[in-house]
């Protein structure tokens, strides 16, 4: 069991009409993507192209403070605010779109984001997933 499962398990209170199980993909994917943009975004900096890449690095750090604070809100629950919680997801989806797009045209040659392009494209349907299911 993962540490978001254990801490959605371990709340207090009633989570309320949320579906738990994707609330803790979401969870798990926005902190792998803010991980995975973070290290691409690290790995194309030490590429000799790197000028080729600025336009990569940059989305790739914004992706993942999107990420990040996107993980974190739904990480709390008390006062929950259903109107923010689906703006940030929506600005999450977006930001991986266009991070998992950038990313996708540099696979063949960077392996590093390759693999950022699919962690990318995970979180981005983790977030509408959980959007749909907020009714």
């Amino acid at each position: 069991m993962t540490v978001a499962a254990q801490m959605l398990d371990t709340y207090p209170k009633d989570l309320g009409v949320v579906d738990k199980d994707k609330l803790r993909a979401c969870i798990e994917a926005c902190v792998e993507c803010a991980q995975a943009c973070t290290a691409c975004a690290d790995a194309c900096l030490s590429e000799d192209m790197v000028a080729d890449l600025v336009k990569c690095i940059r989305t790739n750090l914004d992706c993942a403070d999107i990420c990040d604070a996107t993980g974190r809100v739904l990480s709390r629950h008390t006062g929950y605010d259903a109107n923010l919680t689906r703006a940030v997801l929506e600005a999450c989806a977006a930001a991986c779109k266009a991070c998992g797009d950038e990313c996708e045209q540099h696979a063949s040659m960077h392996e590093h984001c390759r693999v950022c392009a699919e962690s990318c494209r995970r979180c981005e349907q983790a977030c509408r997933d959980l959007i749909a299911s907020l009714g």
